[in-house]
């Protein structure tokens, strides 16, 4: 109720905004209202109480309905679903809803997911839906990710720019022998699919960047490891890059009302700047990464451990207007702490 009343201070009295539940039965709680009307947007919230069975798909179905019956042409036209992702999806299951969402996208009705509370929640099945519904997902345990998301990112979490934005890097074979992505398990394309716009992908909110690390092998060195090799991509000629080019970065697009994608193309050389030289941005990106892998004893952490991950936090935090980098930082000393009592229980 306290994240989506720092919504409703956000709209406009041209905004529409209604509420669907979806606890024990679905129902129409509050009929489309203007977003000037603070004070009955924010009593209807106040009424809400959890309980029942939550009849997920029936819900969205409504939500679908209601939003469509007030849809605003060429406006951000949005259904919010907050839940602690353990609703009932019904007899069909996942794959009906996910069926029944792709539908519903092309509409030009989006769904974005905020997920609460702990226990029994289904993270993957969230991120899914959300991804299929042409919307972002994010998950809130504390009042201040609720600001984050409502506040100070609401631009990027509610305004879509582009949609089904697809990136690709096509590597040069003089310089780089063998690359693999850092991370994006469940966002990755065949090749094939890079230029088919029936392919669907992720949207770009406003004020959004994205950040994409590869782990290369320089062209002249050895191969990785044979056990590797699944995870390495072996890079080939390709006729239409300059000998100076490292890189070809190729990003397609889509309007937020379009079906027909664009491209965008451009090369990138090796400018040799230290680590150490790069920017905040990078580095604290890196160490996500590092991170990342610690968590999950990847077979590509390298030397790194808890103590470089800190020192390179520490040392990459900028500006850091919201504090989300110091708070990260805490994250990792957290972990480590865990991860030491872990150790000295073996």
């Amino acid at each position: 109720k306290k994240a989506f009343k720092l919504l409703v201070q956000q709209l406009r009295q041209e905004d529409k905004v209604s509420i669907v539940v979806y606890a024990g039965a679905s129902g129409l709680v509050l009929p489309p209202t203007s977003g000037s009307d603070k004070h009955k947007i924010i009593a209807a919230l106040d009424k809400l109480r959890s309980g029942g069975s939550t009849a997920g798909v029936t819900g969205i179905q409504l939500a679908y309905q209601t939003a469509e019956s007030t849809f605003i042409k060429n406006g951000n036209n949005r259904i919010i679903l907050a839940t602690d992702g353990d609703f009932n999806v019904g007899t069909s299951g996942n794959a009906a809803l996910v069926k029944l969402i792709e539908e519903k996208r092309k509409s030009g009705v989006s769904l974005s997911i905020l997920g609460f509370g702990m226990e029994n929640y289904k993270d993957g099945k969230m991120e899914q839906i959300a991804d299929n519904g042409n919307g972002n997902y994010a998950y809130i345990d504390n009042y201040e990710e609720a600001k984050k998301v409502f506040v100070q990112e609401m631009g990027g979490t509610l305004h879509t720019i582009a949609k089904d934005v697809k990136l690709q890097i096509e590597f040069n074979s003089s310089y780089v022998k063998e690359y693999r992505l850092i991370g994006y398990v469940n966002r990755k394309l065949k090749d094939e699919d890079f230029a088919n716009d029936k392919k669907d992908a992720g949207d770009l909110g406003a004020g959004h960047t994205v950040t994409a690390l590869y782990e290369i092998v320089p062209a002249g060195s050895k191969s990785a490891n044979k056990k590797s090799n699944n995870f390495f991509n072996r890079v080939f000629k390709k006729s239409n890059q300059t000998e100076e080019d490292w890189m070809t970065i190729k990003l397609r697009y889509k309007k937020p009302n379009g079906e027909k994608s664009k491209l965008l193309k451009v090369s990138a050389t090796n400018k040799n700047i230290e680590l150490a030289s790069a920017s905040d941005n990078f580095r604290f990106s890196a160490t996500v990464a590092s991170f990342g892998m610690l968590l999950r004893d990847s077979k590509f952490k390298g030397d790194t451990d808890y103590d470089k991950v800190i020192k390179m936090a520490q040392t990459s935090l900028g500006k850091d207007e919201f504090g989300y980098r110091n708070e990260f930082l805490e994250l990792v000393k957290k972990a480590k702490e865990t991860n030491a009592r872990l150790t000295a229980k073996k």
